[in-house]
């Protein structure tokens, strides 16, 4: 354990949303700012192990363009290649912070990326380096959510940590319903039964057959990740 927090290998997952604050596309550099400050408190040598899987719903979102015609395989891959345009961009900020960075990709853009291979993920972590993963699964039909569950588990992370606009999980969505009401802890089994939107069936299946908790919580509170990671009681902890 390290600098007195819980974990030492944990997986965070971002949403591309995530990145475009409130400017509704791309990149908003103030967010990207707070999010590697927020990074850089944890993690380097000496702090937490993190891997960090990136959306990619500020450049392209994929199913709704499926729906509108687009084959969803074709779609899906164009999702993909936003999640690389946001993985070097939060490359670029967190070694800004000083803290060494490489992004692995599942699809091989090898002029911008390293191929993800598990064991050099391992090996990058292992080093201090944060390693963020891009390109999804590599495969079409899965979404980040699930990437997210999958490298998680490839690299032995003790924890899944799901960074949201909220401050966790709600028995409906609290934007539109002001009764809706607040849940500390929970199941995969009862999330996937009472079809909570915490992240696919897929994504929440993997995490359960692999014993992967999830903790969902608020990124928009400066140093939550750095609270969560110290073992507050912070968001919505999903167990296996």
């Amino acid at each position: 354990m390290s600098h007195g927090f819980k974990y030492s290998r944990v997986l965070l997952k971002l949403s591309g949303e995530a990145l475009q604050g409130s400017t509704g596309f791309g990149i908003d550099p103030n967010i990207l700012e707070d999010v590697s400050t927020q990074v850089a408190e944890v993690a380097g040598p000496g702090g937490v192990g993190l891997g960090v899987v990136i959306g990619g719903g500020n450049i392209f979102r994929g199913r709704q363009l499926a729906e509108k015609g687009l084959n969803r395989a074709t779609a899906d891959y164009m999702g993909m290649l936003a999640t690389v345009i946001n993985a070097l961009a939060l490359q670029e900020a967190f070694e800004k912070q000083g803290l060494e960075t490489r992004v692995l990709s599942a699809l091989r853009i090898f002029e911008a990326a390293e191929p993800y291979i598990r064991r050099r993920a391992i090996r990058h972590l292992e080093k201090g380096r944060v390693v963020i993963f891009a390109g999804g699964t590599g495969n079409p039909f899965f979404s980040t959510d699930t990437a997210a569950t999958l490298r998680a588990s490839e690299i032995g992370a003790e924890v899944l940590l799901k960074a949201t606009k909220v401050d966790g999980i709600y028995d409906k969505d609290p934007m539109l319903f002001s009764d809706a009401r607040y849940l500390s802890e929970i199941s995969c089994m009862e999330a996937i039964e009472r079809r909570l939107k915490v992240m696919d069936t897929t994504a929440i299946s993997l995490a359960m057959e692999n014993r992967l908790p999830i903790i969902v919580f608020n990124l928009t509170v400066h140093g939550n990740i750095k609270r969560v990671l110290s073992g507050e009681a912070i968001g919505t902890r999903v167990n296996v």
